[in-house]
């Protein structure tokens, strides 16, 4: 089974690479508990999807190391990876978003796999529910996808506002809506508004499921994004300096087509993360608290 980590983006809010950030005593960082994790729950190839020009220091601080227990392979996103016939205006910088990075990986994707994002830590758990899912899948199926879903109140920051994928589904577990939404503390209840919206924010469940871009995939994905890329472009013509292509909105068409099915399976994993330089210190004495339990080796990932 294949793990794509999306690794391309930089972490504004928190000010740097977080990708790179040590956040234990071993200089570990969060992709390592991830791959960690993967490693465990059945997963025997890893995908860094980088930029290009990152690749050296990504190799020297991650992947020669990983390589040790996992296959590792990589793959670039780059502005110019586009439908035939399309570019971006000259000045563009930032990534063209979540679905184009899966595009940008198409040529070394070969099999049914998990996309994550390289600075959240998801929790053994969730990546044993995403394995799960990926077993039950013949090699061709087709339109079948999984989002690995959070309790809202294990996904939030004391710090500020986070941006969740709030989540609705028909009886059969199966999304039929994700809304992409504002979620924060307020006192001991979760408030939230959709991005979209003017309205103020109301107060949900604090199991309410929400999205933390784990997604798992048939690799027919890859021909889905390619078929819509170009409608995309053409409907965005006149945005194409700020427009992003997102996987969450796709698979929302997709849906909406008729064209695929996307289950909803929830997670007991607490997520952690770092939305801002002030979520460190909690995170650090999380993972340490998990290592004391015996959730990860003390000599883990096999760095001195």
């Amino acid at each position: 089974m294949d793990l794509l980590i999306l690794a391309a983006g930089m972490g504004s809010r928190f000010g740097g690479l977080k990708q790179i950030e040590p956040f234990d005593e071993k200089q570990n960082f969060i992709i390592d508990y991830s791959i960690y994790d993967a490693k465990q729950a059945g997963f025997d190839r890893v995908i860094f999807l980088i930029k290009e020009e990152n690749r050296e220091i990504f190799e020297e601080t991650v992947g020669k190391r990983v390589a040790k227990y996992i296959d590792v392979a990589y793959a670039y996103q780059k502005l110019d990876v586009l439908p035939k016939g399309y570019t971006l205006p000259e000045g563009r910088v930032k990534p063209l978003g979540t679905a184009q990075a899966i595009y940008c990986a198409k040529d070394v994707l070969k099999t049914n796999f998990v996309m994550i994002n390289s600075d959240d830590f998801y929790g053994a758990d969730a990546f044993k529910v995403a394995a799960d899912y990926l077993r039950t899948l013949p090699k061709d199926a087709k339109g079948k996808y999984a989002n690995i879903a959070y309790y809202a109140r294990n996904t939030m920051t004391k710090n500020g506002s986070v941006k969740r994928g709030v989540l609705h589904f028909n009886e059969k577990k199966e999304l039929t809506s994700l809304v992409e939404s504002k979620l924060e503390w307020r006192g001991e209840d979760i408030y939230a508004v959709p991005l979209e919206s003017k309205e103020e924010m109301k107060k949900i469940p604090s199991d309410s499921l929400v999205s933390m871009n784990m997604f798992a995939f048939s690799l027919d994905i890859i021909d889905k994004l390619e078929e819509n890329f170009a409608p995309f472009l053409d409907a965005n013509k006149d945005d194409l300096n700020n427009c992003e292509y997102l996987i969450p909105t796709l698979v929302s068409e997709l849906i909406e087509r008729g064209e695929a099915s996307c289950k909803v399976l929830s997670t007991s994993s607490v997520w952690h993360g770092v939305t801002y330089r002030e979520d460190k210190p909690e995170v650090v004495a999380s993972l340490a608290k998990l290592v004391e339990e015996g959730c990860y080796p003390k000599d883990r990932f096999g760095k001195k």
